[in-house]
């Protein structure tokens, strides 16, 4: 199980958290501009989430590493496939900075998008019935999680779609999430993502989210995937 969990990392993790896996992590660059993806997500917002709270898992993970928790060099995609043999403050900052470089790569700008393509929309209608009926069951797990926590779409071992949502950093790529697949989309629904514009009308942020998400990277998640 763990060689397994340790092949579906690899395949999901984000090339921008793949290229710091040799040495000292650092914070990705956003791929696009701080405020590219308002109204949804405001600039304030988003230079919160990630020059601060995305930074601070990073330096906590360096500093655990630094510390002994967990072997020098050791890739990330390893750290989260082996989350549980790790102390926590591993498990939350690895996660924290998987997730939170996956969320990025998993938006775009409103116009550049993208469609799914027709494989993956094929998939979502066989698995949720059309692609609203999709949409929907997504907002209400994520409305449905309770605290902080993301939602995702995976790849289960089954080679089917199915909705999660995981606690606080955890990803279904841990040997500890209860669900476990390959990420094809997630949203983050800790409450620093959404609420200086939604306060605490999470279910509108959730509804709002699609207008940014990246369609075009997500049907290649899926296309990857399956190819495994």
């Amino acid at each position: 199980m763990k060689q397994t969990l340790a092949i579906l990392a690899i395949c999901a993790t984000p090339v921008a958290a793949l290229a710091q896996a040799e040495g000292e992590f650092s914070l990705p660059d956003l791929p696009y501009a701080a405020d590219a993806l308002d109204p949804v997500i405001s600039a304030e917002t988003m230079g919160l989430h990630h020059d601060k709270h995305h930074q601070s898992y990073v330096t906590n993970l360096n500093t655990a590493i630094a510390e002994g928790d967990a072997p020098a060099g050791t890739a990330l995609e390893d750290l989260v496939a082996n989350a549980g043999t790790y102390p926590d403050r591993v498990r939350n900052n690895a996660g924290g900075h998987w997730n939170h470089t996956f969320f990025w790569e998993s938006m775009a700008p409103a116009d550049q998008t993208g469609e799914m393509s027709p494989e993956l929309t094929e998939a979502i209608e066989a698995a949720f019935g059309s692609d609203e009926e999709f949409r929907t069951a997504f907002q209400e797990a994520g409305a449905g999680q309770f605290g902080s926590g993301w939602v995702w779409l995976i790849v289960n071992d089954q080679d089917e779609l199915e909705i999660t949502s995981t606690p606080n950093q955890d990803n279904p790529l841990m040997d500890v999430a209860e669900t476990q697949g390959t990420p094809l989309l997630g949203n983050d629904v800790w409450e620093h993502a959404y609420y200086l514009t939604y306060n605490n009308r999470r279910a509108e942020y959730l509804e709002s989210w699609w207008d940014v998400v990246n369609w075009s990277a997500v049907s290649e998640r899926y296309d990857a995937a399956l190819a495994e």
